[in-house]
């Protein structure tokens, strides 16, 4: 097990057996099951809560701390009944106090923390327990995050963003440290009510602050920046990158100022479209590779969040991505034909302003290929040069090529239904058929009639 690096030999003998004892119930707890159902039986969380609680309220947390939260992390991450135990008795606010007393919080309003940026980067020590304590509070909070929280609850966890606001903006000793205390403050957020996350945002403006219509953007900067450090490292990206997405989405779905910020960043003005929109390094070259991924899930997390960029508009979205990266999120959801009757946007009420083009993207418009998303070369007429007669063999040639490969089940031709949805063509011609049959048999049913 990896713990705090310190000298036992300076620690009293009595909380060195503690430790150890620690460290054995920690493997023993995660390599067996029986151990699992004894802790949930014995009902040893309440004893375990208890020691946390205590040394939440201690101005030095001793060495055995780290091991109380890991044990506490384990329990509550293989045993579902003790997560929900621990939250119904208290868990979040003893946590939450917790995790004040590892960053020293000083409070300056009821849910705005001081962030002095004169401070020293987080210790080691500190940031592993911070570590835990987060990984602790996502087993006990992720089933609330779609769940409408009450009065009490809400102004609880307010409090917890406000010290997890602190969480994104402060330093450890080292990059790694730094990052590893982002990415589990934010697989945290991604789990809290959205509602509560407003918090984020009410930060009043300082001389230096990153802001959008009036609105403290600090956070979503630095969201933003560690997403794109999270592209750009390429290892694990699904367990990595989703997280991250799905709570830009929600804010971008939620807060307009939030969207508008985060698309100027992501999605700038177009302006140069002779490259197809997946090509390069830039945020948004990446997030649209990821748009034609191989994970399903990966895929339409960042499909989602360029959607909702584009306020969920097919024409828009479409011109941003091209139709090849934007076909799979709106073949899901039935979009491929743009928006009808039967298949809105969306239900989020987004605001009319339109997507104005730049005066570069005008006067190329007329040229770019909706699939690739650019300007294409022009290349020669291949008909060129060719008679009539010519012209109509190649093309039965052709007819017999694609007729063939059809039959050998080597390509499927496929076509839009009524509801912007693909199916194949034999479906449709089926559908057709059905459709003309009972047109025909109400027109018989019309003629008797008269």
């Amino acid at each position: 097990m990896e713990g705090e690096d310190e000298e036992e030999d300076s620690v009293p003998g009595e909380e060195v057996q503690r430790k150890e004892a620690l460290k054995v119930l920690c493997n023993v707890v995660y390599n067996s099951t029986w151990a699992q159902e004894r802790f949930s039986a014995l009902r040893l969380i309440c004893g375990l809560r208890e020691r946390l609680s205590s040394s939440a309220a201690s101005s030095a947390p001793s060495s055995v701390h780290f091991y109380q939260l890991r044990l506490t992390f384990l329990v509550t991450a293989l045993r579902p009944e003790l997560s929900a135990q621990l939250q119904q008795d208290g868990g979040v606010s003893i946590l939450s106090a917790a995790l004040e007393g590892c960053l020293e919080v000083r409070w300056k309003e009821q849910y705005e923390c001081v962030l002095d940026p004169a401070a020293p980067p987080i210790s080691l020590e500190a940031s592993q327990r911070i570590v835990e304590i987060l990984k602790i509070l996502f087993n006990i909070t992720h089933r609330s995050h779609r769940q409408a929280p009450t009065e009490v609850d809400a102004a609880l966890y307010r409090h917890l963003v406000a010290i997890l606001r602190l969480c994104l903006m402060r330093k450890c000793v080292t990059p790694e440290d730094t990052d590893e205390l982002q990415g589990h403050t934010v697989n945290l957020l991604s789990a809290l009510p959205l509602q509560c996350l407003d918090v984020l945002l009410t930060v009043p403006l300082e001389p230096d602050s990153e802001q959008c219509r009036g609105v403290n953007m600090d956070c979503v900067q630095i969201l933003l920046l560690f997403m794109e450090r999270r592209l750009e490292s390429g290892d694990k990206i699904k367990e990595k990158v989703t997280p991250i997405l799905n709570l830009l989405t929600e804010s971008c779905r939620a807060h307009k100022e939030t969207r508008h910020f985060i698309r100027t960043y992501v999605l700038p003005p177009l302006r140069d479209v002779s490259q197809r929109p997946e090509e390069g390094c830039t945020v948004k070259g990446r997030l649209i590779r990821l748009m034609t991924h191989l994970d399903t899930d990966l895929k339409h997390c960042a499909a989602d969040l360029i959607f909702v960029l584009c306020k969920e508009n097919v024409r828009r979205f479409v011109k941003y991505t091209g139709y090849g990266n934007a076909a799979g999120l709106l073949a899901t959801r039935g979009l491929l034909a743009g928006p009808t009757s039967r298949t809105s946007c969306g239900e989020t009420p987004y605001s009319s302003d339109s997507d104005s083009d730049t005066e570069e993207y005008r006067r190329v418009k007329d040229r770019v290929n909706p699939v690739t998303g650019r300007v294409e070369a022009e290349l020669p007429d291949p008909m060129e040069g060719m008679t009539e007669e010519e012209k109509e063999e190649e093309a039965k040639r052709l007819i017999k090529i694609f007729n063939k490969l059809s039959r050998d089940n080597i390509i499927r031709p496929m076509g839009v239904d009524a509801d912007g949805k693909l199916v194949p063509m034999a479906g449709l011609r089926d559908e057709s058929l059905t459709e003309e049959s009972a047109s025909d048999s109400d027109t018989a049913e019309v003629e008797e009639n008269q």
